[in-house]
Formats: C-alpha cells, structure tokens, sequence
C-alpha cells in the first residue's frame, strides 16, 4: 500500500491564511472579530483567542495585497527549511509560541483604540529559530541578523508597523527553539 505524502505544515498555514485573507475581501468585518486588541480590553472581553487570530488577518487597504505577500514569503522561506530541519511537531511549536510571544507583547502596548493584524510576530520568531540554528550547525547567521535590523529599521521609519509583535515574536522563536535543541540532545 502506498502512503500519500503529508503536507507541510508551512504550506497548511499559508493556505489557511490566505483563505482568510479572501474572506476579509468578502467581509472586512471579520478584521473585527479576528483583530489583537489591547491587554486590558482583551481582560475585560475574555477574548483571549485573538492572540492567535491576530495573524489570519492582513492589511486589505491597497489593491495589491503587500502585507500578506510579504508575510507569507517570508513563512515559506524561513518555515520550509526550519520544517525540513526540526520537522513538523517542533515548527509548530516555534510558529505558535513565537505567534503568542509576539501577540502578548504587541497587546501590552497597544492602547485602548488600537488594534493589531498579520501573522509578522510568528514571522519574527522563525527570523530568531533559525539564528538560533545557524549558531547550533555553525553556519552563517551575520546576513539574518542584518535582515532582522533591516525590517525594524524600516519598521520604525513607514509607521503603522507594530515593532512590538515584531520584537516579541522574535525573542519567543529564538528561546523556544534553544528549547527544543537542547531538549533534542538528551
């Protein structure tokens, strides 16, 4: 008997979040339910579930959908090889604790009128699991650290970026990933 070959969990994200990102065109309303809010309305509302919602939302403003495009070249860049290297259980992992990192520090800072979208938080967080790798297989990790500057300079300077999910994602990705390595040892 043949066994049908899984699919990759980086493409199972990707599908389900550009999914989601047709519906927003369908019904923008859904930026609403699904949207990350501030710590305190998230205590008061009990809607703890936005903090992984939050990244099946994307920006919809422009005719050309670029914060989507961006946000999943960059999961399937980083994602299929952390996948392939860690395999589908430990990439999950990272993804959702780097997602959750970014979402509650992006929360802690976000007033009570803001809100937060896009799935960038548990894109940072693979920017941190595969430094993290690199160092561990000795390769070169100057260029991913260059990049990572880069995307928060340019955070910083075109505004309406939320730095805060960016930088906590990053720091959950690299610290669960240190995790689950040495973990893999024993």
């Amino acid at each position: 008997m043949r066994r049908m070959k899984q699919r990759s969990a980086v493409l199972s994200l990707i599908t389900v979040i550009c999914a989601f990102y047709l519906w927003e065109l369908v019904d923008s309303g859904i930026i609403g339910t699904f949207a990350l809010y501030g710590i305190d309305l998230l205590k008061i509302t009990n809607e703890w579930y936005r903090l992984i919602t939050v990244a099946l939302i994307h920006d919809n403003s422009s005719t050309i959908p670029i914060h989507l495009a961006f946000n999943m070249i960059a999961l399937h860049s980083l994602g299929t090889p952390i996948e392939t290297f860690l395999g589908r259980a430990k990439f999950l992992i990272i993804f959702f604790v780097s997602l959750v990192g970014g979402s509650i520090a992006s929360a802690l800072y976000l007033g009570n009128n803001g809100y937060s979208i896009g799935v960038s938080g548990a894109v940072f967080g693979l920017f941190g699991a595969w430094v993290v790798i690199g160092r561990k297989i000795g390769a070169e990790v100057k260029s991913t650290l260059v990049i990572i500057g880069l995307n928060f300079v340019l955070g910083f300077t075109i505004g309406g970026v939320d730095w805060h999910a960016h930088l906590g994602g990053l720091l959950a990705g690299a610290a669960i990933t240190k995790v689950l390595l040495s973990s893999s040892r024993s």
